[in-house]
């Protein structure tokens, strides 16, 4: 460990897995192949939902938002996770570790509450469908999403900024393969239990509120499909919540395993494994499985690939 005596570091050092030497090269490929994968189908998802006249509705304005969080979000932590694979030089500034840690912070957050405002999206959809280009006209979607981005800023921007406070008394391992607030919090020394309990309370509200607003919606939504009669009309109906639902799955499992506890009850490999999944898999995962299960999009991208071909 290198020590000074400042009580910002200049730089850290990431261990990354370094008990596990062997996970390095997997590793690297594995990001190698996943990130370009994210990019593109993310991309596709954002000019197709743009271009198609047929996607221009709320629920498509929510993707392409959606897309470009999970952008931001791999862009965030993977090419420094390269980086740090591929050489020898395992370190990232202190000023590169403020950046991931509000960058990372924002896409999360703001990532938690438009899945929140998606499922809203649905119940009116399917249980006010007279009713839905009236309640989510174009105005109060711009709004709503505005509003998302601003939350996720006002986390982002207090929570980083509180966790960069901290003194680490000339420590600069991080044990982590990214800067991230219960690391960071746990790696600092002096009084630090009102930062974990300021974590905590927000974190709850940023988790646990939207996640709420979702199981209430997709009760209604239950509901609301079992009383349709026909089983064509209940097949519908689920396929335009099925694939939002898997990404809830992804996206809030790890997410509440990590952050609605304590940093200090956090395991040594759980954030690692962690911010691979939710930081990596799940944005790879997420156009994929919208493409897959939407038979809208897998037209528009059809339609997109086949103007691109001819235009050649």
């Amino acid at each position: 460990m290198i020590e000074n005596n400042e009580s910002h570091p200049a730089e850290f050092f990431l261990l990354g897995f370094a008990d596990h030497p062997w996970l390095q090269f997997p590793l690297f490929v594995i990001l190698l192949i996943t990130y370009p994968l994210a990019m593109m189908g993310n991309i596709a998802i954002i000019l197709v939902s743009r271009l198609d006249p047929r996607l221009h509705s709320p629920m498509y304005f929510f993707l392409t938002n959606l897309s470009f969080l999970d952008m931001c979000y791999t862009t965030s932590i993977v090419p420094q996770m390269l980086f740090n694979l591929g050489s020898s030089k395992k370190t990232i500034s202190y000023m590169g570790c403020a950046v991931q840690l509000y960058v990372f912070h924002l896409m999360g957050g703001t990532e938690c509450l438009l899945l929140g405002l998606m499922s809203f999206d649905r119940y009116v959809a399917i249980c006010r469908p007279l009713h839905y280009t009236l309640i989510m006209n174009q105005r109060l979607c711009i709004l709503l999403v505005c509003t998302v981005w601003l939350c996720g800023i006002t986390y982002a921007v207090s929570e980083a900024t509180v966790t960069l406070q901290l003194p680490f008394c000339g420590t600069n391992q991080l044990d982590h393969l990214l800067c991230e607030i219960p690391v960071l919090i746990k790696t600092a020394c002096g009084e630090k239990e009102a930062n974990e309990l300021t974590l905590s309370v927000v974190c709850i509200f940023m988790l646990a509120v939207p996640l709420c607003l979702i199981l209430a919606s997709y009760a209604s939504i239950g509901r609301a499909v079992l009383n349709i009669k026909s089983s064509e009309g209940r097949k519908k109906a689920f396929g335009t919540c099925s694939s939002h639902l898997i990404v809830i799955l992804l996206f809030y499992g790890p997410a509440i395993s990590m952050y609605l506890q304590p940093p200090s009850s956090i395991t040594r490999e759980q954030p690692k494994f962690m911010a691979l999944f939710y930081g990596v898999v799940t944005p790879t995962l997420n156009p994929f499985i919208y493409t897959l299960r939407n038979k809208d999009v897998k037209g528009a991208l059809s339609k997109l690939v086949s103007t691109i071909v001819h235009s050649k």
